[in-house]
């Protein structure tokens, strides 16, 4: 009861943001949106099947660069149209990729899709004609829901109509992965995570299973890379480079992939923090570089996983 509560009026706070916070912190909340959708589906993988990638960011560049591609170069401006291209992208790249990956596991499969993550850097970073190289490439202003707004002042569009947007897209992509979460399928993946030949011996396809919540996770991936193409106006390859995954498992870690929400504090706290520390004194970044090295570290929940009591061990209860 008080997780739907606190849940409610999280999404009443961030709806009624644009009415009450400034435009700096309502901007901030654009990123973290995508992000959100993203970790929605890194979490499938990472805190419900028991799988690390470190190369989730192909997908989010994968994403960028379908929006970017459209908008520049083939002229579609429908943001559903680069949303739904996106995730057909996503999905169809995480199919070799998984097929291959999804028969290690632990820093074997870390790496691997790591290295399939830098290949993919690689090719942004080498293809100028097509990707613009270092320099990136335009993602030019969408229409939303069949409305052309070109004429609206950039920052009245990113926080109003896009802000919105992009949050009925977090919202859907919430309700979607919940329901995907507490199906019998996802029992499933808690089943792999926990003891996989026990899964084995029951009947469950371990690698028909991590190979599906790879590609859910890389779908919601490539979605939430679309989402941050509007906001910065310019994809470059550092989107899919290797520190950028390493920031979306730090997230993770941060709010806790033991909870469902925990990935979205992650990114909440890790977003507002960095812009802030970037504006103190070097000692103080340091300061807070520690402290939330130090939470990921002896806090395996994560900050929610702080905010909850503790149990009391099984003997010690009556």
């Amino acid at each position: 009861m008080k997780g739907g509560l606190a849940v409610a009026l999280g999404a009443a706070a961030i709806a009624a943001a644009p009415l009450v916070a400034s435009t700096y912190h309502v901007l901030l909340m654009l990123p973290f949106m995508a992000y959100a959708v993203v970790l929605l589906g890194l979490n499938l993988l990472f805190g419900y099947t028991g799988l690390v990638s470190f190369g989730h960011a192909l997908f989010i560049g994968l994403g960028a660069y379908t929006g970017a591609f459209l908008t520049t170069h083939a002229k579609i401006r429908s943001l559903e149209v680069i949303l739904l291209t996106a995730a057909g992208l996503g999905a169809l790249v995480a199919i070799p990729v998984a097929a291959l990956c999804v028969r290690y596991v632990k820093i074997y499969f870390g790496m691997l899709t790591l290295a399939f993550g830098m290949v993919f850097y690689t090719f942004v970073l080498k293809f100028y004609r097509l990707t613009g190289g270092d320099e990136g490439t335009p993602f030019l202003r969408p229409s939303l829901l069949g409305r052309s707004l070109e004429a609206m002042p950039k920052i009245d569009y990113l926080v109003g109509p896009y802000y919105y947007y992009s949050l009925g897209v977090l919202v859907l992509a919430t309700l979607g992965m919940w329901r995907i979460v507490h199906s019998p399928f996802g029992l499933c993946l808690k089943t792999i995570r926990d003891n996989p030949a026990k899964a084995e011996t029951l009947g469950i396809g371990v690698i028909r299973y991590r190979f599906h919540a790879f590609v859910i996770s890389a779908v919601y991936a490539a979605v939430g890379g679309a989402l941050l193409g509007p906001p910065i106006g310019n994809v470059d390859p550092t989107l899919a480079y290797w520190t950028h995954s390493g920031n979306i498992v730090f997230m993770t870690l941060l709010g806790g992939f033991s909870s469902f929400f925990g990935p979205l504090v992650g990114a909440f706290v890790f977003i507002y923090l960095q812009n802030w520390v970037m504006s103190v004194v070097p000692y103080w970044r340091l300061i807070f570089g520690a402290i939330l090295a130090a939470i990921v570290i002896f806090a395996p929940g994560g900050l929610l996983g702080l905010l909850q009591p503790r149990r009391a061990p099984d003997a010690a209860r009556p």
